[in-house]
């Protein structure tokens, strides 16, 4: 399988010193196995977002240099600016891009935060996905009051205690690690220097004071000029365009209107794409009838990088990858497909009605591609930790014992692993049906192959459940998960009936 890639778009409150930001950007591009896409300063907000990419151990190490180096660098007594800020590292979120989970970047967030707190002396808040308490998911939460509150507080009031590091600010204030999805920083500027209508407008906008479902908004006067500053963070959810048709009606009511508008950072191409799609009023439009997007298929293997090296191990003598690889992959092509099938549906005026259930299955769809991406290599990790066990001495009772428990466990686990994988294969089938029933029906037919795959994963997964748990000398350890998996086989009778259903009714396939 390819290896996975980790993005980070970290910001740092220096954006007026190029020598400062140099110095970061040296620090980071002195990782090996590291590339940095892009970065972005402001002097007005005086802070530096920093884009970067690459396997996730290269990725977290080059976090780790990059905070020491703004601490080294950056003291926030003597720190001002439009843009909120806490710590020399502001804010350090890792985004899973391919062959990684939310789950895994979790981990690296929090293994990232410890180090940064025992090593350089700093304190460390979780947030996003990565937080342990609930009040710390929101960014603003961690920030209210900025530096100077944090410094008079963090001592004192309990809930300003750091998830790591020290009870104390020293002059490169506290870093905020986490991790998240894709966001789009987006900005607008406003034809008036009036920062009261620009705060109007940020409360009209803002999810958390009554706007749009995914929209961090607040005021800023930069150069002379009102502006809107935004984290879109699901685009989809809430598309550009609909943030920026709020806005400029809103502006409307007190006579401005929008000068002009600036992304910060990267942006998905699909968020441009819906976009032009949505002021052209293309309502047929295809992302495939992009010039450049066709010349790139034309020249390019259309396969997964992976699938060839992946295929070719499955043909080898080994015995891994085997069966519950094989099952696990057709898991991933499943959820991989229903996602296509939701992607094909948005932005088409006949499907308006069901596109929050598109990006709903989409976001699911997803994720689940990459946990069943990831147990291809999981299940054949427990496989070859039951032949380990097998390899174990048996010369003394003491090691015969010790032989059979390990044994006993490795077969266990591997029991587990495609138990997980079935119930994967059940959330797969569930995501086809909403394919099938809802999307777009020119798409049927990839509807119900992605049903197909997930009950080719299914088959598979049981089979390597039911192999590994007849193994078992514990008849009690191998009946709860026989029991589970009879259960799942049910449902997913159950979910392909309603496929086949949609199949014949909305595609009119006549199914054997």
């Amino acid at each position: 399988m390819t290896e996975p890639i980790v993005e980070c778009i970290a910001n740092y409150s220096e954006g007026r010193r190029p020598d400062v930001v140099e110095a970061i950007l040296s620090a980071i591009a002195a990782q090996a196995g590291v590339h940095i896409l892009d970065h972005h300063s402001d002097p007005d907000h005086n802070r530096t977002v920093i884009t970067f990419v690459g396997s996730p151990s290269a990725v977290e190490e080059a976090a780790f240099r990059s905070i020491a180096k703004a601490a080294e660098l950056i003291n926030l007594n003597e720190h001002t600016g439009e843009h909120p800020r806490i710590g020399a590292a502001d804010v350090v979120p890792f985004v899973p891009i391919s062959g990684i989970t939310m789950e895994e970047c979790v981990a690296m967030a929090r293994r990232l935060g410890s180090r940064v707190g025992k090593e350089l002396g700093i304190p460390v808040y979780l947030y996003e996905q990565a937080a342990t308490r609930p009040e710390r998911q929101n960014l603003e939460n961690i920030r209210r009051g900025q530096y100077e509150a944090l410094k008079n507080e963090i001592a004192t009031h309990p809930d300003r205690q750091p998830d790591f590091g020290p009870s104390q600010v020293g002059p490169a204030g506290a870093t905020v690690i986490g991790t998240r999805p894709p966001l789009v920083a987006y900005n607008v500027y406003l034809t008036t220097p009036d920062l009261s209508i620009a705060k109007k407008i940020a409360r009209a906008v803002r999810f958390s004071t009554g706007g749009m479902r995914y929209v961090k908004a607040l005021e800023m006067l930069v150069e002379g000029r009102a502006q809107v500053s935004m984290n879109l963070t699901n685009y989809r959810g809430t598309p550009i365009y609909r943030v920026v048709e709020m806005i400029r009606r809103e502006a409307e009511r007190y006579g401005v209107a929008i000068h002009h508008s600036e992304l910060v950072g990267l942006v998905p191409q699909d968020a441009l794409i819906d976009c032009a799609q949505w002021y052209l009023q293309l309502d047929q439009f295809e992302p495939e009838q992009i010039l450049e997007r066709r010349l790139y298929s034309a020249t390019q293997d259309t396969a997964p990088a992976a699938a060839p090296d992946f295929l070719d191990a499955l043909a080898s003598a080994s015995p891994t990858p085997g069966g519950g690889s094989a099952a696990a992959f057709s898991g991933a092509a499943a959820a991989a497909l229903a996602a296509m099938v939701g992607r094909v549906t948005l932005g088409k005026k006949k499907y308006a009605d069901v596109e929050p259930q598109m990006l709903v299955l989409i976001e699911q769809a997803d994720q689940l591609r990459q946990k069943l991406t990831q147990a291809v290599d999981q299940d054949a990790a427990a496989f070859n930790q039951v032949m380990a066990a097998f390899k174990l001495p048996k010369d003394t009772p003491e090691q015969i014992q010790k032989r059979q428990e390990t044994i006993e466990y490795a077969t266990l686990e591997a029991a587990k692993v495609p138990l997980e994988v079935a119930r994967m294969a059940l959330q797969s089938l569930g995501l086809a049906v909403q394919a099938a029933t809802l999307g777009n029906t020119n798409a049927i037919s990839d509807a119900g192959s992605a049903g197909a795959l997930a009950r080719a994963c299914l088959t598979g997964a049981g089979l390597n459940v039911r192999i590994n748990a007849g193994s078992l000398q514990n008849p009690a350890s191998a009946s709860p998960l026989l029991d589970e998996l009879s259960e799942i086989e049910a449902q997913a009778g159950l979910l392909e009936s309603q496929i086949c259903s949609a199949i014949q009714e909305r595609g009119g396939i006549a199914l054997p």
